[in-house]
């Protein structure tokens, strides 16, 4: 196949093998995401269905219950955590702040259920290791959407087949206004390190690029280096208001990065080779409309795929590929080692943003 024939072929679902069936998700945790984003693409899924809600009290679990006919069960933490309605739910989806994800995943762990946790796994290495280990017994999955993203996969198999030549290097970045996104004053999570872990900006943000130019790349970090400050007060417990970073690959590729929670809100990656370049733009950030465009020599071509909600189309497509590989009993892709390889590469760049030096992973 031509690399035009190939990029202008994006298929949707390669990975897709189940016929029928449906996997029961509790939701734990009912922030905005959760609402917004995840339980209106489970509803728009094939393979999922949301069957319990957990939240921090009865009251905004019931609210949250009642605008949701699919809802058998409305649980707080603490109930979730003792096992009440296990027989309601086959999977939990854990989108708590950073640093709750470890005993959320643990309990559902041990009534026997499914994770798909949000990233980054954990508020640290040494957190996310032990969520690692305390659910080897069930399928985990963290839930880098960009990997179920049609035109991501796509990317990767342009680099695997050769189409720009040898990868040389990658840039990506990832910017928003964090205040007006997620919360109007600063009492909010991702200020807190805490629950955030080591930083606000990277650790939400930041991992986007690194986690997608991995899995395009089909290779993981060996070394970093980092700048990083905070300017306004909202920002002054984090280090990281605006970051940027390298990253040295396995194998030979470099990988150059920003991110920022006070910038313009703008999402890109590209890869450069020996031979051309792949752009996907806007994206990370579920603009549309988000379009693939290789470039050889001085031709490019490009595709936008048709769709006008990639937030919820990478969502949903996240959500069934889980269902898949669950209830078919088949291993999971992106699991926890995986995520813990990020874990290390945040690590790392934030010891060398304040040590100002070269850190080997």
């Amino acid at each position: 196949m031509s690399a035009a024939d190939c990029l202008n072929s994006v298929r949707h679902r390669d990975w897709e093998q189940l016929d029928s069936g449906t996997l029961r998700v509790a939701m734990v945790s009912l922030g905005w995401w959760t609402r917004e984003q995840a339980m209106p693409a489970v509803e728009a899924s094939e393979f999922c269905e949301t069957t319990v809600v957990v939240s921090s009290t009865h009251e905004k679990a019931e609210e949250v219950a009642a605008e949701t006919p699919t809802v058998e069960a409305a649980l707080t933490y603490e109930e979730f955590e003792a096992g009440e309605a296990t027989d309601e739910y086959d999977a939990a989806y854990i989108c708590t702040p950073n640093a709750l994800h470890l005993p959320y995943a643990e309990a559902a762990a041990d009534h026997g259920k499914a994770v798909l946790c949000e990233k980054p796994v954990e508020a640290t290495r040494e957190r996310a290791e032990a969520l690692v280990e305390a659910t080897a017994d069930v399928p985990l999955m963290v839930a880098y959407r960009m990997q179920t993203d049609p035109q991501v996969r796509r990317m990767r198999e342009l680099v695997a087949d050769g189409a720009i030549g040898d990868p040389v290097a990658v840039h990506g970045n990832m910017s928003q206004q964090m205040l007006d996104v997620v919360s109007s004053d600063t009492d909010q999570w991702r200020l807190d390190t805490e629950l955030v872990g080591y930083g606000a900006t990277v650790m939400d943000l930041g991992i986007y690029p690194i986690n997608t130019a991995r899995f395009v790349l089909d290779a993981d970090p060996v070394s970093a280096t980092a700048q990083m400050h905070s300017e306004d007060k909202a920002f002054d417990d984090v280090p990281d208001q605006h970051a940027a970073f390298t990253l040295q690959f396995d194998d030979g590729t470099y990988a150059a990065c920003t991110a920022s929670q006070h910038g313009a809100r703008s999402g890109h990656l590209r890869v450069v080779g020996t031979d051309g370049e792949l752009r996907l733009e806007p994206t990370f950030l579920g603009e549309s409309p988000q379009t693939l465009t290789l470039r050889l020599d001085d031709k490019e071509m490009e595709i936008d795929d048709g769709r006008r909600d990639v937030f919820g189309d990478e969502m949903t497509e996240e959500f069934d590929y889980f269902a898949d590989r669950v209830l078919r009993g088949e291993p999971i892709h992106p699991d926890g080692e995986h995520a813990l390889v990020d874990m290390e590469a945040l690590e790392a760049v934030y010891e060398a943003a304040d040590t100002g030096e070269t850190v080997f992973l």
